[in-house]
This record gives C-alpha cells, sequence and structure tokens, in this order.
C-alpha cells in the first residue's frame, strides 16, 4: 500500500487536545460525584483559620489544603498578551505555526514547547541568561540537551538577557544585550514564549491576611 506525503492539520490537532482536556475534566467531576466531594465553583480565598470564601459564602473547615497550581513568572519590559506574546498556557494554543519562535528561557518548559513546534516546521531560538540549558539539572544534561536541540536545528543563544519587546506588524521585536553587559541587538520573532519559570499561584487567596506564612518566592513556609 502506498501512501501520500503527510501535512499537518494544526486545527484538528488542537481539537483533539481540547477533546483530551475535556474528558479529564469530566472524568474528575465523575470521581468527586463518585466519592461525594462538594465542588464549590468560584475564587475562593481564606478569610481566618478554619474559616474559606467562595463566591461570597463562607464554609468552615477542619482542614486547608491550599492546591491553587502556579503561574509563569513575568519579565520585566515584556509584556504578555497570549497571542504574539506568550507563556506556556497560550503557546499550547497557537492557532498556526510561527516562522519564528523566540523562546525566552532555557528551562525545561520552554525547550518542550520549542521542540514541539520545531518539529511542527517553526524556526527556534532560544534566549538563556545563564551559560547553559536547563540549569537546575545536571551540567553533562544540559550539554546533551544542548547537542540534541541543536540536531533538531533550534538555535540557542546563551549568557544572553532580554531587555524589551517592541510589537510590529508582523510579530514582535526583541531587545538583548549579553548578560555581561555590551551592545544590544534586536531579533525579530513571530511569536515569543516567555518561560523563565514558574512561581506559585497565591495572589487573592488572602493567605498573609489569614496569617499562612509564604517564603520569598511565594511558597508556604
Amino acid at each position: 500500500m502506498l501512501v501520500g506525503s503527510v501535512k499537518l492539520d494544526l486545527a484538528r490537532m488542537q481539537a483533539r487536545k481540547g477533546e483530551v482536556v475535556t474528558a479529564n475534566v469530566k472524568g474528575i467531576e465523575f470521581l468527586f460525584k463518585k466519592n461525594k466531594v462538594t465542588w464549590l465553583k468560584g475564587a475562593g480565598r481564606i478569610v481566618s483559620a478554619g474559616k474559606v470564601e467562595v463566591a461570597g459564602t463562607a464554609y468552615d473547615a477542619k482542614h486547608i489544603v491550599i492546591a491553587s497550581g502556579s503561574e509563569s513568572i513575568p519579565l520585566p519590559g515584556v509584556e504578555v498578551d497570549e497571542q504574539v506574546v506568550v507563556t506556556s498556557t497560550g503557546g499550547l494554543e497557537l492557532s498556526k505555526v510561527p516562522g519564528h519562535l523566540v523562546v525566552i528561557g532555557g528551562g525545561y518548559i520552554g525547550l518542550e514547547l520549542g521542540s514541539v513546534w520545531r518539529r511542527l516546521g517553526a524556526q527556534v531560538t532560544v534566549v538563556e541568561f545563564l551559560d547553559r540549558l536547563v540549569p537546575g539539572m545536571d551540567l553533562e544534561v544540559g550539554k546533551t540537551f544542548e547537542r540534541v536541540l541543536a540536531k533538531l536545528g533550534i538555535k540557542t543563544t546563551l549568557k544572553t538577557t532580554v531587555t524589551g519587546a517592541r510589537r510590529t506588524e508582523s510579530g514582535v521585536t526583541l531587545t538583548v544585550e549579553p548578560a555581561a553587559g555590551g551592545a544590544a541587538e534586536e531579533i525579530a520573532a513571530d511569536v515569543v514564549l516567555v518561560a523563565i519559570g514558574r512561581r506559585p499561584h497565591v495572589e487573592g487567596l488572602g493567605l498573609v491576611e489569614a496569617g499562612v506564612a509564604l517564603d520569598e518566592r511565594g511558597r508556604v513556609k
């Protein structure tokens, strides 16, 4: 049997992703009902020890588990709109393959998404402030990772800091400088992915007011 050339149907791929997410959510709803877990829908905050407020109604609790997830750390000078300047959230929702995707940050999240879009046809450039990729991992892992990405055709620019982003008719122009100091340069991109790390999503939960101690990164001590 002969098979014709394979083509990417990005709209169908994204639709399939949505179907999988919806199925997972419905699966959690089923488990809630099966195990008699009450689901309160709305923004919640801790108003005092043992009391949580959701959508204006207070509920008493013997124990409170904080599991509010994380959010992308913002980068000064680079405003996210989740369309052409995206976090990992918007990076999963692109409606077309960008001609040139610039990933700010050499951590595993940015590299994973960058490699996905590279395989789908995008030119990808990774800009990292430090002198290595995945700095939280073993040095040899980072070096190996860099070689693997190079074979994929991904360009890595290390020891470089991004100081600004300017919207253009065709996308975004980034201003970058050597981390050690030096002349500024510009990089033109269709889409920019900001992936310099994540932090706990605790804003608006009322943790400080309720007496919950947080460290400098917003994590519960």
